[in-house]
C-alpha cells in the first residue's frame, strides 16, 4: 500500500491536455530554467545594459521583488539578509554569482562569505568589490519602475556608509537590467508558457459551461467562487481573485470599473445574458491573464444571436490594430496613439489598457495605455521605455458597440496573452475568436 501512496503522489494532475507536475517536478524544472536564465540571459542583458556589476540586497520577508525571482524553487524567501552580486567580465565572458550570505543560493549562485573568518557582512561585500574593481555598480533604484525599486532605505543607508567613497560615483540605477531581467522570457519559458494558458483556457470554458452554470439558478459570484476553488483544487494558485459580470438587455452600459469592482456580487445569471469574466494563473513561476465572454443560450437558440457575434469581430479587431502595431523600439505611448487611431479609422469606439505579463501579473516592461490613461502613461515606462523582443503582454483591451436590439450600448472586453519576439507577435495559445455558449449546443439539437 505504502509503494501504491508513493507512486500516486508523483504521477501529475491532468487537466484536459494538460499535465500538472506534482511540487517535486515543479522543482526541477523552476530550477533548470533559473540556471538557464543565470548563465545564458544574465551575461547578456548585462552587456546591453552596460553594467559590469549589479548588487541586490534583501532582508527576511522583505524581498527585493527582482530577488524574488531568483531564488532557488526550496527558497520561499531570503534568509537574514541576503546580498546577491554579478560580476560581468565581458572581455573574458564570464559571469560571476556570488551570495554575501552564510549559504549557497542553491545551485546557481554560491555563498563567498565565511564568518568565521569576517565576521561583519558589509565587510566581505567591499572586499568582493574590491576584488573586481567594478566600473558601474547598479542597485535597485528607480522612480518609474516599481519592480526595479527594491533596494529599501536601511539597507541603501548602511550600503553607503560602508563603501568607500571612490566608488560612490560608479553607483547607478539598475532599472534598465532589472526590468530586462523581469520582461525577458527564454525559449524554453515560452514553452511552458503554452501551456500555462491552454490551462487558463481549459479552466474557463468549463466556468462557462452546463457543468457549472445552470441558468436561472447560479450566480456571477458562485461561478468566481468555482474558478477559484478549481485552480486550488489542481494544486495552482490565482494572483487576483476571479471576476465575473453580466450584460443583459434591461440594463445601461456603465463605467469600465464596473465590472471588476462595484458591480452586484450576486446576480443570477439568466438565458440572453452576454458573460465576461477576468481569470489568471500561476504556475512554474509565471502568470497568466485573461478574459473571455460567453452567451447564455434561451430556450430554442442554437447560437448566439447575430448582432453579438459581429460585436465580437469587433474587439477581435482591435486586438488586430494593436498587435499589427507592435514593433520593435517604438514605446509604449508610441503603439498606444497608432492603435487608437487605426481602430477609430475605421469606426471602432476602443480603449486599449495592455501590460506586461510574466514573472508577475502586472509586470514590468512596455506598458501600453491604461484604462484610465487613453492619453498615454506619463511616466519613463510610457514615454521612454521601447518594446523589446522576447517579451510577453497581456493583450487587454475593450471596444464599445452599440446594438439596437438590446436598446443600449455593450463593452466587448478582452485580454489574451501574447508573445513579442524577433518574427513579430504571436498570441501565445490562440485567442478567443467566438463566443462560449451555454449551454454547449449538442449534437442531437437543432431543426
Amino acid at each position: 500500500m505504502k509503494k501504491l501512496a508513493c507512486l500516486f503522489w508523483v504521477l501529475p494532475l491532468i487537466l484536459n491536455s494538460q499535465q500538472i507536475l506534482p511540487e517535486i517536478e515543479r522543482a526541477r524544472v523552476v530550477d533548470e530554467v533559473l540556471a538557464e536564465r543565470f548563465d545564458v540571459l544574465l551575461p547578456k542583458l548585462m552587456d546591453a545594459t552596460d553594467l559590469d556589476m549589479w548588487i541586490i540586497i534583501s532582508r527576511e520577508y522583505n524581498e527585493d521583488p527582482v530577488l524574488r525571482t531568483m531564488l532557488p524553487a526550496t527558497w520561499l524567501n531570503a534568509r537574514r539578509r541576503t546580498i546577491l552580486l554579478f560580476y560581468r567580465d565581458k572581455a573574458r565572458d564570464t559571469i560571476h554569482k556570488l551570495a554575501v550570505a552564510r549559504y549557497n543560493v542553491g545551485k546557481n549562485i554560491k555563498s563567498a562569505w565565511d564568518k568565521e573568518k569576517e565576521p561583519n557582512q558589509w565587510n566581505r561585500l567591499i572586499q568582493l568589490i574590491d576584488e573586481r574593481n567594478p566600473q558601474k555598480i547598479g542597485l535597485n533604484f528607480s522612480k518609474d519602475h516599481n519592480i526595479a525599486d527594491g533596494l529599501v532605505k536601511t539597507d541603501h543607508e548602511e550600503f553607503l556608509q560602508n563603501l568607500p567613497k571612490k566608488y560612490h560615483g560608479r553607483l547607478v540605477s539598475a532599472e534598465q537590467l532589472a526590468v530586462r531581467w523581469i520582461e525577458t522570457r527564454t525559449e524554453r519559458e515560452m514553452v511552458i508558457y503554452n501551456q500555462l494558458v491552454d490551462i487558463t483556457h481549459d479552466i474557463i470554458a468549463e466556468a462557462f459551461s452546463e457543468k457549472v452554470i445552470t441558468p436561472g439558478i447560479t450566480t456571477t459570484g458562485e461561478v468566481e467562487w468555482w474558478m477559484r476553488q478549481k485552480v486550488t483544487d489542481l494544486g495552482l494558485e490565482t494572483w487576483f481573485h476571479p471576476t465575473v459580470d453580466v450584460q443583459r438587455t434591461s440594463e445601461k452600459l456603465v463605467g469600465h470599473l464596473y465590472s471588476f469592482s462595484g458591480r452586484p456580487e450576486d446576480m443570477v445569471i439568466l438565458p440572453g445574458d452576454l458573460l465576461h469574466c477576468d481569470f489568471g494563473i500561476t504556475y512554474l513561476r509565471l502568470n497568466t491573464d485573461c478574459q473571455e465572454l460567453a452567451y447564455v443560450r434561451k430556450p430554442n437558440e442554437t447560437d448566439a444571436p447575430s448582432f453579438l457575434k459581429e460585436a465580437f469581430r469587433k474587439g477581435n479587431q482591435v486586438q488586430d490594430m494593436l498587435t499589427s502595431n507592435m514593433i520593435k523600439g517604438r514605446t509604449g505611448n508610441e503603439i498606444l496613439a497608432k492603435s487608437l487611431a487605426d481602430a477609430k479609422s475605421i469606426g471602432l469606439r476602443p480603449a486599449i489598457y495592455t501590460h506586461p505579463l510574466g514573472t508577475y501579473g502586472h509586470s514590468a516592461g512596455t506598458t501600453i495605455g491604461m484604462w484610465d490613461a487613453q492619453g498615454g502613461v506619463m511616466k519613463d515606462d510610457g514615454d521612454k521605455y521601447p518594446l523589446n523582443p522576447n517579451t510577453v503582454y497581456a493583450i487587454e483591451l475593450n471596444t464599445t458597440v452599440n446594438i439596437p436590439e438590446w436598446n443600449r450600448d455593450i463593452r466587448i472586453m478582452l485580454e489574451e496573452a501574447g508573445f513579442y519576439g524577433e518574427q513579430g507577435f504571436r498570441y501565445v495559445n490562440g485567442r478567443q475568436t467566438e463566443l462560449l455558449l451555454i449551454p454547449r449546443v449538442k449534437r442531437h439539437q437543432g431543426n
